[in-house]
């Protein structure tokens, strides 16, 4: 009893030290970022075009910088974020789990910049004249620079967050969770997931912008599936 009260605590105190790390990082990329929050911001704005925007109150202005820096910060500290999650997880993991954390971290870094980079350069500009678009000649835009950060922000992590489907999938199929037999027949609930996901993390919810979301998530589904087999533990390796 006192053995299992005694590895509770060092859990404990490990996971504390593990937050502390990833708070702290999060701290110092956030006050980088909001140092550099003007030139963050026109890049930000790069999307939509020559539009003026607009602010509402005294506080919005520094709100803005504030939210840009929490979005760039954290895309910053998310290689630190997320060792810091996998190295709490390793000593529960078996030997050939804890050989992936490296690549999977890197791998997962790659992604999520490609992700926002696509996103930024080819769906993000499109998505956004659409939906301006659809004021006609009966409303006249005047943007929040406020509202415009945070649906740009949630927008880039979105793409960011769905072009890491095929690591994870990769990875379950890997560690065994998921079969390559099972991935491919559950196609119809992977859709459904898919189309949930894109909701979620959708910022303005628009049909449109769902569906631009969702289709790079199933095509990463899609090469999921027929990579599968070439990561899938062969019968001598789940033996072991």
């Amino acid at each position: 009893m006192v053995d299992r009260r005694m590895a509770f605590l060092a859990h404990l105190a490990e996971l504390r030290k593990r937050i502390i790390i990833s708070a702290s990082v999060l701290a110092v990329t956030f006050g980088i970022c909001l140092y550099f929050a003007i030139p963050l911001l026109r890049i930000m704005m790069v999307p939509a075009g020559h539009m003026q925007f607009v602010y509402l109150t005294p506080l919005e202005p520094f709100m803005v910088k504030v939210k840009v820096a929490f979005f760039a910060g954290a895309s910053l500290a998310l290689p630190v974020i997320l060792y810091e999650i996998l190295a709490f997880a390793a000593p529960g993991m078996k030997a050939k789990e804890k050989k992936i954390i490296f690549p999977t971290i890197v791998s997962m870094i790659i992604l999520f910049a490609g992700g926002v980079v696509f996103g930024y350069r080819y769906i993000m500009p499109v998505s956004t004249t659409w939906l301006l678009a659809q004021a006609g000649a009966l409303m006249k835009a005047s943007v929040s620079i406020s509202a415009y950060v945070t649906y740009a922000g949630w927008f880039l992590l979105g793409f960011g967050i769905s072009f890491e489907t095929p690591l994870f999938i990769l990875l379950m199929v890997r560690l065994g969770i998921l079969s390559p037999a099972k991935l491919r027949s559950s196609w119809r609930y992977a859709i459904l997931l898919i189309l949930l996901i894109s909701a979620i993390i959708t910022p303005d919810w628009s049909p449109v912008t769902m569906a631009v979301m969702a289709l790079p998530m199933l095509a990463f589904y899609i090469l999921s599936c027929i990579l599968a087999g070439l990561v899938a533990p062969k019968p001598r390796e789940e033996t072991a």
